[in-house]
């Protein structure tokens, strides 16, 4: 690899380094266009631990 080509592809990763710290990068899909459901989604919202943690007398609605 030439020092040229070394230094072009040095440059394009410190320039898309930036743009993802700055936010200029955007997700090729967001998550609104996903196939996946409300409830398929990764993670635990605190909604989610909500729902888990209610009582027996209060009824699953």
């Amino acid at each position: 690899m030439s020092d040229e080509t070394k230094d072009a592809a040095a440059k394009r990763a410190r320039l898309e380094r930036a743009a993802r710290l700055m936010g200029d990068l955007l997700p090729e899909t967001t998550r609104d266009e996903s196939p996946e459901g409300w409830s398929e989604r990764g993670g635990t919202s605190r909604d989610d631990e909500l729902r888990r943690d209610v009582p027996p007398h209060h009824g699953s609605d």
